[in-house]
């Protein structure tokens, strides 16, 4: 039934120029509206006489009646196009749809006999007439665009069923979600996603989620570990330090490893748990895994403990381990060490979840040597900043995904996938120039 009360608007072959037929019929509307009043006494008349001296059209009186009304004309076009900008935006979207399904032939047709002039013979001429095509819906709701297309197990059903490059191309739209349901296959984009973005300040976490957009969280009860990825200049750094600045706002314990000694491992001049040296980074590896075990086994032993339940119904506090340039790190340990790191942390990412241990991991590429043994999978969270390259978007959402990736020059833009495997574009929190995170942190710190 929700289907039927809410599909939007049926694209129809007409719709192929849509946006002409709004925008001609629109204008002439309003050209006809404030012109004829000028003209009501002449066009009332019985006799449409024109004085062969002064014609009633060429007189100063008609021109300025004219002028008058293509000025009203470009005043309301300009208003429309100011306040009501969506609304061209979605005539624009439905007429893409309808030429998509024409320019592929998605559609079937029958051969319809014209009838001649004397009907009573027959006539040899024949033309094409559209005898099914596709049922497709738009509908425009909350800055999403949702689109359900029925599927009737005919021969256009499989690129009917895979639609989302052409979508996020054509549309300049980024997908969301993909829903198959009993009969028709809804696909759900953002039509404007860096509208989404937020400032920091409103980057809140509570209740095991942490908001990084308007309509995105990091739900990291239900879907823990954060993977990061992205070169130099991608935003990178500003973004772990908005997450390490919201999440000492709670009561999370946060280790931070900064193996280069860079922006990160500054922050232990303001608060505790900050390494950067091989010998003190191994060590707390190793303590945070063995914290995560002793609380696996203490849970059980807290009244009040139910199978199932996570440690935040226990009321306990989530900890956090923040890892930047983790390869360069692995890159620094001899075999021996490395193999220890990686079993560490492999317990980490399949055990964490229900004791409130989580790993926020950061490097410039994601490389299967260092996230081998499925542990890469385990990152339910990815995000993706700034240039990559097709191999390391391989590498961070994997070789088979169906997601045309461009290049913004924008700081801080990204791509996602938010623990749903749908890859959409991503903005980290905006930063202010004058924002000092060490102060701010110092402030926070236990």
């Amino acid at each position: 039934m929700k289907f039927y009360r809410k599909r939007g608007k049926r694209i129809r072959s007409s719709d192929a120029s849509l946006f002409f037929q709004f925008i001609f019929f629109g204008l002439f509307g309003v050209w006809f509206v404030f012109f004829i009043p000028f003209h009501v006494k002449f066009l009332l008349s019985t006799t449409w006489e024109l004085d062969p001296f002064q014609t009633h059209f060429v007189s100063i009186y008609g021109l300025t009646s004219l002028i008058i009304s293509l000025v009203m004309v470009a005043i309301c076009a300009f208003v429309y196009y100011r306040y009501r900008y969506n609304h061209l935006k979605q005539l624009m979207h439905r007429q893409k749809l309808a030429k998509m399904i024409l320019d592929n032939q998605w559609y079937e047709t029958k051969q319809v006999m014209n009838e001649g002039f004397f009907k009573d013979i027959p006539s040899s001429k024949a033309k094409e007439n559209i005898s099914h095509f596709p049922k497709m819906y738009y509908r425009y709701e909350k800055g999403m665009i949702h689109i359900q297309v029925e599927i009737t197990l005919g021969k256009y059903q499989e690129p009917l069923l895979n639609l989302e490059k052409k979508l996020e191309s054509g549309l300049y739209c980024e997908l969301v979600s993909k829903e198959l349901y009993d009969s028709y296959v809804e696909y759900v984009l953002f039509y404007d996603m860096i509208a989404n973005r937020i400032s920091i300040d409103e980057v809140i976490a509570q209740n095991g989620s942490l908001k990084l957009m308007k309509s995105m969280d990091w739900e990291y009860d239900k879907l823990p570990h954060m993977l990061i990825a992205g070169g130099t200049g991608g935003g990178k750094t500003y973004f772990i330090l908005t997450l390490i600045e919201a999440l000492l706002k709670t009561n999370a314990k946060l280790y931070i490893l900064d193996p280069k000694n860079a922006d990160l491992a500054d922050l232990s001049t303001v608060m505790p748990d900050v390494y950067y040296k091989k010998e003190d980074m191994i060590a707390s590896i190793d303590q945070f895994y063995e914290d995560m075990m002793a609380r696996s086994e203490e849970m059980k032993q807290i009244e009040g403990y139910k199978t199932g339940e996570n440690y935040a119904y226990l009321g306990l506090a989530p900890h956090f381990l923040v890892f930047d340039e983790y390869v360069a790190f692995m890159e620094m340990l001899a075999s021996k060490e490395s193999t220890a790191v990686l079993t560490k942390l492999k317990q980490i990412v399949m055990l964490g979840r229900q004791a409130g241990f989580f790993l926020i991991l950061a490097c410039q590429r994601p490389d299967a040597k260092y996230l081998g043994d499925g542990i890469r999978d385990q990152f339910n969270f990815r995000v993706a900043l700034g240039r990559m390259s097709e191999l390391g978007y391989g590498m961070m959402f994997g070789s088979d995904v169906q997601k045309q990736f461009f290049l913004k020059q924008i700081k801080g833009r990204g791509y996602v996938d938010k623990g749903d495997n749908v890859i959409t574009e991503f903005y980290t929190p905006l930063v202010p120039k004058d924002h000092d995170f060490l102060k701010e942190i110092e402030k926070l710190a236990p």
